[in-house]
């Protein structure tokens, strides 16, 4: 298991809790709360070794976008860069964030 830590600031505030996808069906689970903190703190947990580059792009493209203040969990096994912009954007529109 590989664990990969990112920090991001913001300047914007999502309004609850949300939680999308599964990790148990070989794909990806986001779980996104609210922050006080001006930052967006993201933890990715994966079973794949040898693409922190890869996520890297992913999560600075997405959090360069939407600088929301929250913590974020991201919970892998195997999902590609597609299927993680989706659980993101998904993860994002439940928490009530414009």
């Amino acid at each position: 298991m590989e664990k990969i830590v990112y920090t991001f600031p913001a300047t914007k505030k999502i309004d609850r809790f949300s939680h999308v996808g599964v990790v148990g069906s070989g794909d990806l689970e986001v779980i996104m709360k609210p922050s006080d903190n001006p930052e967006a703190e993201v933890t990715i947990r994966t079973g794949i070794s040898g693409y922190k580059h890869t996520w890297e792009a992913v999560i600075q493209r997405f959090f360069t976008r939407h600088d929301i203040a929250a913590t974020v969990k991201i919970n892998d096994f195997g999902a590609t860069p597609g299927v993680v912009k989706l659980r993101l954007e998904q993860a994002l529109e439940v928490s009530g964030h414009d």
